[in-house]
């Protein structure tokens, strides 16, 4: 997986400050009525009568997801009682850096958005260069460090939904203030999607009648995340006790989108929501082979499509796959095909 970005030095990180747009007081969240919100670097902002819930930020952080350069979204989010839902929309292709860490909760649904190149990272979880993140959720607990950089090939929409544990209207028996959330990166929940769905639909609407609705809903999402954080059970056994399909899909991708890295099997189990071990025995009755073979499987068969290429050396396409030495890569070619790499590029003249 190529990386070409890093997460940001103070240089960027200033570039993020000049460009966030202005956060409110506390205050001033309690209290708006009518709040400007900025689309852009432009700076013109706009006042609309959506009732006394729509402000900036959420309600005692202080924060939202830092978007640079500002200018290549338009963002437009409603605050209530604990809670802030912000509806992102990309207006250009070009890259975009996203970093997010706050005493709130944040998640992340991805409507649409699909990258030519990028990465992403959620603290506590292996960084994920996965290209379609279509439907795909993402969790950031507070407290946790939240970056991405993407090159978009689509026009990317996002909605962004934060959680103050602390103000959120939620019985005290639930135990929201105090639970410790796990994070979850590119994840999928039909229940919890859902949700969010018909919230960011309300908010697009702007009728201020459904106020109440909205914060239901607002309650009820938060809700799915306890659901989903308790995960008992995890996830409900298939009934052969092979992967789920969107199991299946989830960690086909992941290991397609790190195929040169070492992939552990908790790694692996996280994703789905399994134990390593009967993670791996699902992973075996699905695709009749271990997950370890898969990837070596997976490794061998981008080495063939690679070795078809003159362009390339022996050597530059073992260092590709995560070889760090040209011995093993021939060895582990040889041993799955029967034949050296350089035996197999002169079998296809």
């Amino acid at each position: 997986m190529s990386t070409n970005s890093q997460p940001m030095n103070s240089s960027s990180r200033a570039a993020f400050n000049r460009d966030v747009t202005p956060v409110l007081p506390a205050s001033m969240l309690q209290e708006a009525t009518v709040s400007p919100y900025r689309r852009g670097a432009s700076g013109a902002s706009h006042d609309k009568q959506a009732g006394r819930h729509e402000a900036l930020r959420p309600p005692s952080a202080g924060a939202a997801v830092e978007i640079f350069p500002s200018n290549a979204v338009s963002r437009r989010a409603v605050t209530w009682n604990g809670m802030t839902a912000e509806i992102v929309q990309a207006t250009t292709r070009n890259k975009i850096e996203l970093h997010f860490r706050a005493p709130v909760h944040l998640l992340v649904v991805c409507e649409r958005g699909i990258r030519r190149n990028g990465e992403t990272f959620v603290e506590g979880l292996p960084r994920s260069a996965l290209r379609d993140q279509t439907r795909k959720l993402t969790f950031v607990p507070a407290g946790h460090d939240y970056f991405e950089w993407q090159e978009p090939r689509v026009l990317t929409r996002l909605a962004y939904f934060y959680f103050d544990p602390a103000t959120l209207p939620i019985q005290p028996e639930v135990g929201f203030a105090d639970m410790l959330l796990a994070p979850r990166l590119f994840f999928e929940d039909p229940a919890l999607a859902h949700t969010a769905l018909k919230l960011e639909r309300l908010i697009e609407s702007s009728d201020s009648s459904n106020q109440l609705y909205l914060e239901a809903l607002g309650i009820v999402l938060a809700h799915e995340l306890v659901r989903l954080n308790a995960g008992a059970p995890r996830v409900e056994p298939p009934v052969r006790g092979g992967l789920a399909a969107w199991q299946q899909r989830i960690v086909v991708d992941y290991i397609e989108e790190h195929l040169p890295e070492q992939i552990s099997l908790a790694t692996l189990a996280q994703l789905v929501r399994l134990s390593p071990h009967y993670f791996c025995r699902a992973f075996k009755q699905s695709f009749r082979i271990t997950p370890h073979r898969y990837h070596s499987a997976r490794r061998i068969e981008q080495a063939k499509a690679l070795l078809a290429r003159p362009s390339r050396s022996v050597t530059d396409i073992g260092l590709a796959l995560g070889f760090n030495a040209t011995s093993s890569f021939s060895a582990t070619f040889r041993k799955a095909t029967g034949l050296t790499p350089t035996g197999y590029r002169g079998s296809l003249v």
